[in-house]
Order: structure tokens, then C-alpha cells, then sequence
């Protein structure tokens, strides 16, 4: 009920900031009160696209192809029988072609999920790691947290690429003697969309969702160690082969952050990765509990 609220609280952000831009534009070339309207429509549009097809909009952006069991036999049967363990649907898999070890899970729901790895992650880990690695993205799956995740990555990438159509505006758009009040707005929208796109991200990504995907992981695939074996050969791995063509609206999906120490202001802006010294400590934590029993 509270990752429903959620959503319905980011679509309806994403629609008001999206209305005011449009009006914005509308005004910068004389469309007047038509600019509201053409928001009001795209705003629709754009928020019902970011809920249905989130998944693709997501593997497309990450340039992350879809490949058979024929394709990648291994990958496919580690999932299988982590799905199978954890009493999921077998997801949608894909692979995307970085050096950069990295993975995340995408979609509304486990009907149309996807979990994605990359080409260095798969090269980097054992057998074990890896499992370690898929039953985490399998967790934000199951724990019903990666339809928010794909949601949230849509809006911040509408709303930067509106935002920057708003500043293109302020500077050639119409507006005759008055054209400098529009730079000024424009400016303005830049200055203050920003950082609200990034605000809207950390409150529907809280860290606590990367903990309890770790935990749930480390339970579907029973080795909470290989995740901690993984998770610091992928922040080692990161640092140096970080990824230069994510987007910064899109960080908060992977297991970790994949501009690892190359993150410029913005991307930091957008990071929303707990500390992975912290993650592995809660991992070891849960190992040794386990040895206790």
C-alpha cells in the first residue's frame, strides 16, 4: 500500500512540474495559456508510458539487449533457480556490454521484470558471487520496490530533459523586449528543477531499500558471504572501470553506483547508495547468526 502511495505521489509531481514547464515554454513563444494545456496532455502521456513500459524505457537506456537461454545458458539457469527458490516468475534477461560490474532489476511488477548484468560483472565473479549478486536483484523484486525504482528513473529523466528544453527556450524563444525576464526564469527553473529532480529520487530510493535487498538476497541464495565477496570486488571494479554512459537519474538502480569515483556534481546529486563497508558488515552480521543456529 505505502510503494502504491509512493507512486502515486511521484506521477503526480512529475505532472504539476511538467504543466508548469510547459507553461513556461508556452509564454516563452506566445502559445499564452496553450502552453498549459500541451503540459497538461504530455504530462499524462509521459506518466502513463513511465508506468507501463518503465522496464523497457530502462534496458534501453542502458543499452542492455535481451538474451535467449540459447544465448547465455549459464546466466539463464543461475536465475531459473534462484526464481524457483524464491517462489518468483522467471524475469526477462538481459545483458548490457561494460567493462563497468554492475547489475539492476527493472519493471512494475514480476510480470514484466527484468534483471539486467553487464558483461564486466559476469567476467569479474565466481559462480557464487554471482548468485550472491542476482538473488539481490531478485530482493528488490520481490520485496515489490522496483516498480518505484523504474518510475523514479523516468521522472528524473523527463524532467531534466524538460527542464533543458525550458532553458533553450529562455534563450532563443520569443518574447520580444522582454526576453530577458525569460532568461532569468529560465535560469531560474534550471537552478530549481534540479535539485528537485534529485530530491524526488532520495525519497521514493531510501538506502534501507539496498539493505533489504541484500538481506533478501543473501536469504534466496543462502550465502550471505558470496554477496559480501561480491559486492567488494564490484566497488573495486567500479573505481576502475566506472561507467561513462549511465545517466545520473538512472544510478539509483544498480547494485552500486556505476560512476564510482568519477561522479561529477550532478551524479552525486543523484547518489542514493548506502556505504558498501556498511552493506557488508549487515551481510557478515547475518553469517555469523547463521553459524550461531
Amino acid at each position: 500500500m505505502l510503494e502504491n502511495l509512493k507512486t502515486v505521489l511521484l506521477l503526480s509531481v512529475l505532472s504539476v512540474i511538467l504543466i508548469m514547464i510547459f507553461g513556461f515554454l508556452g509564454e516563452a513563444f506566445g502559445l499564452g495559456s496553450s502552453g498549459l494545456l500541451l503540459g497538461l496532455i504530455l504530462s499524462l502521456v509521459m506518466t502513463f508510458v513511465s508506468y507501463f513500459k518503465s522496464d523497457s524505457i530502462a534496458l534501453r537506456s542502458n543499452n542492455a539487449q535481451i538474451v535467449s537461454e540459447q544465448e547465455a545458458p549459464n546466466l539463464h539457469r543461475i536465475i531459473r533457480e534462484l526464481t524457483t527458490s524464491a517462489g518468483l516468475k522467471m524475469p526477462k534477461v538481459a545483458v548490457i556490454k561494460s567493462n563497468d560490474p554492475n547489475a539492476f532489476a527493472t519493471g512494475r511488477n514480476q510480470d514484466h521484470a527484468a534483471v539486467a548484468v553487464t558483461t564486466g560483472l559476469l567476467q569479474l565473479l565466481t559462480e557464487d558471487e554471482l548468485r550472491g549478486v542476482l538473488s539481490h536483484e531478485l530482493g528488490h523484486i520481490k520485496n515489490r520496490d522496483i516498480l518505484i525504482s523504474s518510475v523514479a528513473a523516468c521522472i528524473g529523466s523527463i524532467i531534466t530533459y524538460t527542464a533543458s528544453m525550458a532553458r533553450y527556450a529562455a534563450i532563443f524563444g520569443g518574447g520580444g523586449n522582454d526576453r530577458g525576464g525569460y532568461d532569468i526564469i529560465g535560469g531560474l527553473l534550471i537552478m530549481i528543477l534540479g535539485p528537485i529532480s534529485a530530491a524526488i529520487i532520495q525519497m521514493a530510493i531510501s538506502r534501507t531499500r539496498e539493505y533489504k535487498a541484500d538481506a533478501t538476497g543473501a536469504q534466496i541464495c543462502g550465502n550471505p558471504l558470496a554477496l559480501a565477496s561480491a559486492l567488494r570486488k564490484i566497488e573495486f571494479g567500479v573505481q576502475q572501470h566506472p561507467m561513462t554512459n549511465a545517466k545520473a537519474t538512472d544510478a539509483h538502480m544498480f547494485i552500486m553506483n556505476p560512476f564510482g569515483n568519477a561522479m561529477n556534481s550532478m551524479q552525486k546529486l543523484f547518489s542514493t547508495h548506502p556505504p558498501t563497508a556498511e552493506r557488508i558488515a549487515r551481510l557478515e552480521e547475518m553469517a555469523g547468526r547463521k553459524l550461531e543456529y
